[in-house]
């Protein structure tokens, strides 16, 4: 059987990547990162969804990110702006939500384990369509990561290469949902928000919350997740 590493965080989007991973015959070997991040809860959903898409080995990798900060996902000092807050306007094209070289550090060391393994098949849940000012989530982007894979490791210098699989890249949110509403992935484990609660309630203002509702309405599939404010 094919084999696939697949980054998972517990949300939405890497959820479906995992189950599209499943049915196109990978057995999959999923990794998670413990990076400092706000929202813990998203840890234990990235377990009960492995658990659940009955993933081969589920690994969860503890990263100070906290360390040099510059997002608001991993400092403290600087705030998750609400949905349509007027502030983001004096923003650069970059959102405060943006972690530096987050899915350079992830994809890295997906890479690392892949080759331990013995996999080739690399699995992100990166979109264009609703993060398209994350510059990590570019078509650009992951092909040159793949080019880097294949320079910077002995399986590839060795010509046994590896391959980025984005298969969300240019989906729309609401696509997303009906592509894992088709291979029964249950919504309902998954976290996207970037302030969830311990017990994984949704914040239900900030940019990932808006993108999920929005999505759900699209698909026309009942969202599942318990938020804490409805706008």
């Amino acid at each position: 059987m094919k084999k696939a590493v697949v980054l998972l965080s517990g949300g939405l989007d890497s959820a479906t990547v995992l189950a599209l991973a499943a049915e196109q015959g990978y057995e999959t070997f999923s990794i998670s990162f413990d990076y400092g991040q706000r929202h813990h809860a998203e840890l234990e959903a990235s377990r009960r969804i492995a658990d659940a898409l009955g993933v081969r080995e589920h690994k969860v990798i503890k990263l100070g990110l906290t360390d040099i900060g510059g997002s608001a996902l991993t400092d403290e000092d600087i705030a998750v702006p609400d949905f349509g807050d007027p502030l983001k306007e004096t923003e650069s094209t970059v959102p405060v939500t943006y972690v530096p070289a987050r899915n350079t550090i992830f994809l890295s060391l997906a890479l690392g384990w892949a080759e331990v393994l013995g996999v080739r098949d690399i699995f992100i849940g990166a979109n264009v369509v609703d993060y398209s000012n994350y510059p990590d989530c570019r078509p650009e982007y992951l092909k040159a990561f793949e080019e880097l894979a294949n320079l910077a490791t002995r399986a590839g210098v060795e010509g046994d290469h590896f391959r980025i699989r984005a298969p969300l890249l240019n989906l729309t949110k609401g696509e997303i949902i009906s592509e894992g509403a088709r291979l029964g992935v249950d919504y309902g484990m998954t976290i996207s928000c970037y302030q969830a609660d311990d017990h994984g309630v949704a914040c239900g203002v900030c940019d990932s919350c808006s993108f999920r509702r929005k999505g759900f309405l699209e698909a026309g599939v009942p969202d599942p997740t318990p938020y804490r404010t409805v706008i």
